[in-house]
């Protein structure tokens, strides 16, 4: 059973990306989105207007806190050969239902793919907002940088994280 990685978010978290589970190169690191491939940095980098690809991890993860977005995912621990979320066996979620109380200013949640959002019902439980994005991964090849990035865009810009 791999586990997962801790939540990144605080009290002035605003929007939460919920990832399904980190790769196998993200559990190697301990770092979100830590495959060179993935765009979820690239993404963030073109609508901020900043390096963060150049940047270190911890660098990265203070930006985020500073422009009020969290991380997460929606399995805690699973069993899995590879890094494909089509691969993952016997998932224990984590416990989203405290969310609202970690991050009393959350305005939205936004899933990064469609085996997060197969957990979209635990989100808009909440009372919130809640999004589907197209995945980040390098799996999903169907969806170009340009056609992601315009997707993630409109979400971030509506919830003013990073304005």
């Amino acid at each position: 059973m791999q586990q997962g990685l801790p939540p990144v978010l605080d009290t002035h978290t605003r929007l939460l990306v919920l990832g399904s589970f980190p790769g196998r190169r993200s559990l190697e690191t301990q770092r979100y989105y830590g495959h060179p491939q993935n765009h979820f940095w690239k993404i963030l980098a073109a609508i901020w207007q900043l390096p963060l690809t150049d940047m270190p991890y911890a660098e990265r993860i203070e930006t985020l806190h500073a422009r009020g977005l969290g991380l997460w995912d929606v399995y805690a621990a699973c069993e899995r050969e590879g890094s494909l979320d089509s691969a993952i066996r016997h998932a224990q979620p984590n416990d989203l239902s405290g969310l609202r109380r970690l991050c009393p200013r959350l305005q939205a949640v936004a899933h990064n793919g469609g085996e997060s959002f197969r957990h979209a019902r635990h989100t808009q439980a909440l009372g919130l907002p809640v999004y589907r994005l197209p995945s980040t991964s390098p799996a999903n090849a169907s969806w170009s940088f340009e056609r992601k990035l315009a997707a993630w865009r409109e979400v971030l810009l509506q919830h003013a994280v990073g304005v």
